[in-house]
């Protein structure tokens, strides 16, 4: 049914349940999967300045930690017996590098966590997993905290 699933991950807890999701779907579908860590790379964007410094420091550190959640994303994976590709997105939002990767790679189905946020921390920090839905050409399975 699924040919390519994506698999968008931040390093928590919930974008691993959504591996291990993802994981039994490939499975039972015979999918290919690809995990995805997106980073802006211009956080420092619109605050009047120029940040380069600060700007690199926080590209070594996005990066590095980008690295660690796809290396964990392949332990979980070579657990389940699936195989899987990872790579680094770049998206001034990360809903925007999602559904980009998601069309690049040929993604039939995205499967992601949600931190499940309410009221005033939803406000503020927002819903990606909500922006995907809204704007995914593709099915989304949204696995909850």
């Amino acid at each position: 049914m699924f040919k390519h699933i994506l698999v968008p991950v931040d390093g928590s807890e919930t974008s691993l349940k959504a591996v291990s999701k993802a994981a039994e779907l490939a499975k039972a579908f015979g999918s290919e999967v690809t995990a995805v860590y997106v980073l802006d790379p211009y956080p420092f964007t619109g605050v009047g300045a120029d940040f380069a410094y600060g700007q690199a420091q926080y590209l070594s550190a996005a990066t590095a930690e980008a690295n660690k959640a796809l290396e964990d994303v392949n332990k979980a994976m070579a657990e389940s017996g699936v195989a899987v590709k990872t790579l680094v997105g770049e998206g001034h939002a990360v809903h925007e590098g999602i559904a980009r990767v998601a069309e690049n790679v040929g993604a039939d189905l995205i499967v992601m966590g949600s931190h499940g946020r309410r009221g005033l921390e939803k406000l503020v920090l927002g819903s990606v997993a909500q922006r995907v839905l809204q704007t995914a050409h593709v099915p989304v399975l949204v696995v909850r905290d």
